[in-house]
């Protein structure tokens, strides 16, 4: 690890100024859970870091019937897994909660560092992709508004400008009938980094099966997460049954773009990605029976 000149912050407005004078230099330090290893690694050399973990009014999780779930970037990724209210009303995001790493990593990683370091395999940002969430992103000019899908550009990329923090993760609240699930392969077990993730959020028709809205979204096989929308397409204003979740799934599986890689060929992550899709699809469709 270099050199660097450390920075612990009061407020918002305090980090803004530094991400201002510093810019390229600085990196935004929470959990550390990713940054630290990569400066380990000299992946990462910046010149200056800026924690903000002090920073407790960006730790939170807030419910509203109209505007949603709003979600602070300091906001642990196991306080999303526990917290009863967001268990009842998101309940696809508590589970995915679960299965980020192990209990020492969930206690310590926030959803801000997990999106913003914006790597192909991060857990949290399909399902939040396929929610339609949005991200709040502030700097001195001012704050504009993300949609979620829009924020990666590629591994460790976002439009995240430098002088820009990330202060909240916006998710509308899901319509009636609606349900979701999150897929992920490991070769070791729950607590290694995905080759493959899939989540899948549907919603039913009140009085019929058929299929009103869906959304699919993978992850790690891509540069960044990406909506497989052929695959959405088909299965919109349908009735669902097995053999148009198959063919969903061989169209998601054509859609992603996997590379070979130490954890699997590219033909086999598109295999499992084929796999996934069709679980998560026959999971979240049987849970819309329950669903509100």
């Amino acid at each position: 690890m270099g050199p660097f000149e450390y920075f612990e912050p009061e407020t918002v407005e305090i980090t803004l100024s530094l991400l201002r004078k510093y810019s390229d230099t600085a990196k935004v330090c929470a959990g550390g859970t990713d940054l630290v290893v990569r400066m380990r690694k000299r992946a990462l050399n910046p010149q200056f870091l800026i924690c903000i973990a002090g920073i407790r009014e960006l730790d939170y999780l807030g419910f509203e019937d109209e505007r949603g779930l709003r979600i602070g970037c300091l906001t642990t990724i196991r306080t999303i897994e526990r917290s009863p209210e967001l268990k009842e009303r998101y309940p696809m995001l508590s589970e995915v909660a679960t299965r980020f790493g192990s209990i020492a990593i969930r206690n310590v990683a926030t959803i801000g560092g997990n999106l913003c370091n914006a790597l192909p395999s991060a857990d949290m940002a399909p399902m939040l992709i396929a929610l339609s969430a949005k991200a709040k992103l502030v700097s001195i000019d001012g704050e504009r508004i993300v949609p979620l899908q829009d924020f990666f550009t590629g591994p460790g990329k976002t439009v995240l400008r430098a002088d820009e923090l990330l202060v909240e993760v916006q998710v509308p609240t899901p319509p009636p009938h609606t349900s979701g699930v999150y897929q992920k392969y490991t070769t070791r077990g729950g607590e290694e980094l995905a080759v493959v993730g899939v989540a899948a959020v549907v919603t039913r028709g009140s009085r019929n099966e058929s299929c009103t809205d869906v959304r699919i979204v993978l992850g790690t096989v891509v540069p960044a997460p990406m909506r497989a929308e052929k695959a959405e397409a088909i299965l919109k204003g349908k009735i669902v049954d097995d053999e148009i979740v198959e063919k969903a799934s061989d169209i998601a599986a054509d859609e992603s773009r996997p590379r070979d890689s130490i954890r699997g060929s590219a033909d086999y992550r598109r295999e499992m990605v084929r796999v996934l899709t069709r679980d998560a699809l026959r999971q979240a469709f049987e849970r819309t029976q329950s669903a509100r």
